[in-house]
């Protein structure tokens, strides 16, 4: 499978822009949360040398930590777009007698479900973004500390938007279990991120 990330930034955003129904939101937002991990990444890599001999293993940790937020995002990028792209094609099943309708029902149940499971994974993603922002923002260099900053607003935004997903796929999905614990999950989310944002904001903005 190509990597959406492989297209020219130019194209991404023409494509974004367009009739296309992907990217949407919610790729987007993964998309932006790459943004808030890079500028997180950055500072790590800018907070290096006998200056920070003392926390270089915490440097490297979150160096390597948020590195691998960028790769997740990236894969999540690609496959909240293939979620999307099957939820199209159950859109489209023949419907003129009662088996295909029942057919193109579970077809569409299971589209739902996993169109609501892609921007909670992302989100799980986009505050592991933000926890390390809050662990580099009381140690990384202070000349671009405010980057951090960035990074962790970045994060917390990239998470509520691609939450607006869940929000608008719940109310077709008849599994009211499958509702519940979403609706919990993706409130616990917006809670755990916007802590951690605030925390990492504070530190930064004391650091000024």
């Amino acid at each position: 499978m190509s990597r959406y990330f492989d297209k020219p930034f130019a194209q991404v955003l023409e494509e974004s822009a367009s009739n296309s129904p992907t990217p949407g939101g919610g790729s987007v937002a993964a998309m932006a949360g790459c943004f808030g991990a890079a500028m997180v990444s950055m500072v790590a890599n800018l907070s290096k040398g006998d200056k920070y001999a003392e926390v270089q293993s915490e440097i490297d940790a979150i160096l390597a930590e948020i590195s691998q937020v960028m790769v997740d995002l990236e894969k999540q990028v690609d496959d909240d777009m293939a979620v999307f792209g099957a939820f199209m094609d159950a859109l489209k099943m023949p419907k003129t007698n009662d088996e295909e309708k029942a057919v193109r029902t579970a077809a569409l149940q299971d589209a739902y479900k996993k169109a609501t499971l892609s921007p909670l994974e992302i989100a799980d993603t986009c505050i592991k973004a933000n926890e390390m922002a809050l662990r580099l923002a009381p140690i990384g260099n202070k000349s671009a500390i405010s980057d951090v900053g960035v990074g962790a607003i970045i994060a917390d935004a990239s998470l509520k938007g691609v939450l607006l997903a869940v929000d608008i796929n719940l109310p077709g999905i008849k599994d009211k279990d499958f509702v519940n614990e979403a609706a919990t999950r993706r409130d616990a989310q917006i809670e755990k991120s916007e802590k951690l944002m605030n925390e990492a904001v504070e530190i930064v903005k004391g650091r000024l």
